[in-house]
């Protein structure tokens, strides 16, 4: 019987693979190369979907193994059995409500001592468990030694040296899995007062349980709420346990938490006598180096500072939406496609009004594919691969380290980067990865502020190239948007209750990323992209049409030339701003026509870009701000954004008037 019941609520993103057989599930802390053990167990058999009744997702796939079918399922990074973020508490249901036949715990060889704790929570659970010490080329590199079978010996369970990102332990792991058999394991003890504790409480549990009892009593004497619920909602000795349980509390106070921690270190020490091997003065290599400047402030800043400008600046800006864009969209679709196909079009249609919906002014596809495949395709294409050349070599884990501090001052933690960041590639994209975060308080502020002050890539990318030949207007753009997110990211912070989470991170090693994962990671995000955002570039070309012929669209842009006035720009730039309610790429490459007719000057360009930059979240973000965060929440941040972004815009240009800087 599993430990918890939720509310089946499953989206896939694959077809689901055939789940017949044993299942094997693997656990371990994050960034210890589950995720590449998976996919070299699963290959192309994989589902991802939420955990029922929650936000998390869950990947599963089938291998064949000696001859027998397996489900794997790969959790989310835990580090104990009681749990404390959701992802954690994810991994644990699985383990209890999944009844897997082998367990696979992978642990980083580099930090042995420090995982090892939950290998020992493991095998008090008595659940069927492989030990997989992984990363261990990194640890022969810093001139660590392990003696895998003395460790093996003393644990009692199947131990395995790998390095699975470089195939190294594979088929030993598979063997463990095919040839898995439930042997005892060894026992370890703790203290004379700390057993009698335990012993008190597990000898009152009755039932049959997934974990062990004396698991489930080290969890009650924890105050595992769910636990607790679950065991005191039983019928029999519940009062009898509720009583011990608090009893033995009252007598330790605060102290269980502590005193079991230091025995579990004391245990572990002593496996690891004669098992690891330390050299006296450990060679420092270049990674550990680059890692520790990462972190460090004086290093770091400027370290992010030479990333950003060569990264997001020279190759997506300069070169993604410089030059890709100026050969697709000036060369391929201006110079050859788009006269070829209008030709083709006029020849075939008689109808003017069909024609126009094709290849007119916002034709399907002298508008919608030219913006999509000529200007949005190679600027989405330059960011996606430089994130993930950023997250194969392991620094967006010491970005986290490195800005929390300034993080917490808005109400995030250094966890938060991850979808900051990654809202620069898409925005739509980063507000699905906000779940992640540990509170609702951190995901509706990182919610605002990716859809208030975080360009996606496509709109970075064309707004990059537009101000790069204008420094000042580039400099005055990049200061306005990092005002505005420091700034309303502490007011909320002040406003909204709750506390900051307490913030912890695995430190991945550092390394030289490997291209086919980079590739394929860049392939798939593009995939996801692209088939996202043609669809709907299609539709606002459709809407755009339609508003035409029916003057609709003229009454728009004529309605929003006030506001235009108002912000001193032509009534002309209301056609971008109408673009970006569609998509915020699509204003963007609307703004991008506009710029290469010459009509607007250094402060308009300067306005307009830091204006389309804070205005409404697209028509897709919308919808995945509703979907995670409720309607009340996405309507309060859409109307917030959008009075906030012209009001911006006013006060700028008010200033840039009067200072006449541009």
């Amino acid at each position: 019987m599993g430990l918890f019941k939720k509310k089946a609520s499953c989206h896939s993103v694959q077809a689901e693979p055939r789940s017949s057989g044993k299942k094997v599930v693997l656990v371990g802390n994050p960034n210890v190369g589950k995720s590449v053990l998976f996919n070299a167990l699963t290959g192309s058999y994989v589902t991802v979907s939420n955990y029922p009744g929650t936000s998390v997702e869950v990947a599963r796939g089938s291998a064949s193994i000696a001859g027998g079918q397996y489900q794997i399922i790969d959790t989310p990074g835990m580090y104990s059995l009681l749990p404390i973020t959701e992802e954690e508490r994810v991994a644990r249901e699985i383990l209890l409500n999944e009844s897997p036949d082998v367990v696979l715990h992978v642990l980083d060889a580099r930090n042995l001592e420090r995982m090892l704790t939950m290998t020992l929570q493991l095998i008090d659970a008595q659940l069927p468990v492989v030990l997989v010490v992984n990363i261990m080329d990194e640890a022969e590199h810093m001139g660590l030694s392990i003696d895998i079978p003395l460790l093996q010996e003393k644990l009692g369970i199947p131990v395995i040296g790998a390095a699975t990102a470089k195939k190294r332990g594979l088929d030993e792991i598979r063997q463990a899995i095919a040839g898995f058999d439930r042997k005892k394991h060894a026992v370890f003890g703790y203290s004379k007062r700390l057993e009698s504790d335990i012993d008190s409480v597990a000898q009152l549990i009755a039932g049959d349980y997934p974990l062990s009892r004396k698991s489930l009593a080290l969890l009650l004497l924890q105050r595992d709420e769910e636990v607790t619920d679950l065991i005191l909602s039983r019928e029999g000795e519940n009062a009898a346990i509720a009583e011990m349980v608090r009893e033995k509390i009252f007598e330790r106070r605060e102290s269980f938490h502590l005193d079991l921690s230091m025995e579990r270190k004391g245990i572990v020490k002593g496996l690891l006598a004669d098992v690891l091997t330390i050299p006296e003065k450990r060679k420092v290599t270049f990674s550990e180096r680059l890692s520790r400047w990462a972190v460090r402030p004086m290093t770091g800043v400027p370290l992010l500072l030479v990333v950003l400008y060569f990264g997001l600046y020279k190759f997506v800006g300069d070169f993604g939406a410089g030059t890709l864009v100026d050969f697709l969209e000036g060369t391929i679709f201006e110079a050859y496609f788009n006269p070829w196909i209008t030709r083709v079009i006029n020849g075939l249609v008689p109808w003017e009004i069909i024609r126009e919906l094709f290849v007119g002014e916002y034709g399907v596809i002298t508008l919608g594919l030219r913006y999509a495949v000529g200007i949005i395709l190679p600027i989405v294409a330059t960011f996606f691969l430089f994130f993930s050349l950023l997250e194969d070599s392991g620094y967006f884990p010491r970005l986290a380290l490195l800005v929390d501090r300034v993080f917490k001052r808005i109400g995030l933690t250094g966890r938060a980067v991850i979808p900051i960041v990654l809202g620069f590639g898409c925005d739509t994209m980063a507000t699905m990865v906000t779940r992640t975060l540990e509170t609702v308080r951190e995901r509706v502020i990182a919610t605002l502020l990716l859809a208030l002050a975080i360009p996606c890539s496509a709109q970075l990318g064309v707004i990059l190239a537009l101000l790069s030949k204008a420094p000042g207007a580039l400099l005055a753009w990049s200061i306005c948007l990092l005002l505005i997110f420091l700034v309303i990211g502490f007011l909320a912070a002040k406003l909204m209750p709750g506390e900051t989470p307490m913030f912890y991170m695995e430190l991945p090693p550092m390394r030289l990323p490997q291209l086919s994962n980079v590739f394929t990671k860049t392939y798939t995000r593009m995939q996801w992209y692209f088939m996202e955002i043609l669809p709907l570039f299609i539709l606002a070309s459709v809407l755009l049409w339609i508003g035409k012929i029916t003057h609709f669209f003229e009454k728009a842009v004529e309605g929003l030339s006030p506001v235009m006035a108002s912000l001193g720009l032509p009534k002309e730039v209301a056609v971008a701003f109408i673009f970006g309610f569609f998509r915020r790429d699509y204003g963007a490459a609307g703004l991008y026509d506009l710029q290469t007719k010459g009509i607007l000057n250094g402060r308009q360009l300067t306005v307009a870009a830091v204006t389309l930059t804070l205005f409404i979240p697209c028509v897709a973000q919308f919808l995945i701000m509703k979907r995670e965060r409720g309607m009340k929440v996405a309507l309060a941040i859409g109307v917030f954004v959008s009075v906030l972004a012209f009001g911006s815009g006013y006060l700028l240009n008010q200033f840039l008037l009067v200072t006449r800087l541009l």
